[in-house]
């Protein structure tokens, strides 16, 4: 009976997370912040006693969805008040400019020299020489700015002139007709119908990506 509630438990607690890290967004798993980090180790180990906690698994429940719930949140405010994001998630600190390395903003942000010069390595700086300017994100990643001598050539700098390529425009999505786009290709929505019917298709409802090329040439994607 008991192994019956181990598995009970486990699925109640995976179904959980599941559904958790759905309603916190890819950046849960992409691109921790300093809150995401906690939040994940948290709501880890409350799913681990909930998949084990036979007598009361309500409790790691109940303070596993409070942990989603303060996430999402703080997630809504900082996008609603972007200034918030400086108090909960940090603000940027400059580590290195025009050669001089901050050695209190370096304490600040908890690094020491040969973390910095690691991570300047990682970026593909294996001297600091080559670097102008050099950011310790909030989220613990560094942004490298090299010197003018180090950077890439781009056509600007040759005084050339390439011509412009062009990419695939989406002109429907998730059903929705994108007239700027639409607009912006010299075309109209009279033009677009055309295309769905002359592939059989009654309306922009039934696709779910459409797109032209530069040729005026349209792929569309139907709903599953």
């Amino acid at each position: 009976m008991e192994i019956i509630k181990v598995i009970l438990t486990s699925l109640l607690s995976a179904l959980t997370l599941f559904i958790i890290a759905k309603l916190i967004g890819h950046k849960q798993i992409s691109q921790l912040d300093f809150f995401d980090y906690i939040t994940g180790i948290t709501v880890g180990s409350m799913a681990a006693e909930l998949a084990t906690d036979l007598e009361t698994p309500w409790k790691p429940f109940i303070a596993m969805v409070v942990y989603g719930i303060i996430t999402i949140v703080l997630s809504v405010l900082t996008r609603k008040f972007p200034t918030s994001r400086k108090y909960i998630n940090g603000s940027p600190t400059i580590i290195m400019d025009n050669g001089k390395l901050y050695r209190q903003n370096m304490k600040k942000a908890k690094l020491d020299l040969s973390e910095f010069l690691v991570m300047c390595r990682q970026e593909g700086y294996f001297n600091i020489n080559d670097i102008q300017t050099a950011v310790f994100e909030y989220n613990g990643k560094l942004t490298v700015l090299p010197v003018s001598g180090k950077r890439p050539v781009n056509p600007d700098d040759m005084n050339l002139s390439p011509q412009q390529e062009y990419i695939n425009t989406e002109i429907i999505m998730d059903g929705r007709v994108m007239s700027g786009n639409l607009k912006r290709m010299g075309l109209d929505k009279i033009w677009l119908q055309k295309q769905l019917e002359s592939q059989g298709f009654h309306s922009a409802k039934e696709i779910f990506l459409g797109i032209c090329d530069k040729d005026n040439k349209v792929y569309f994607f139907k709903r599953q």
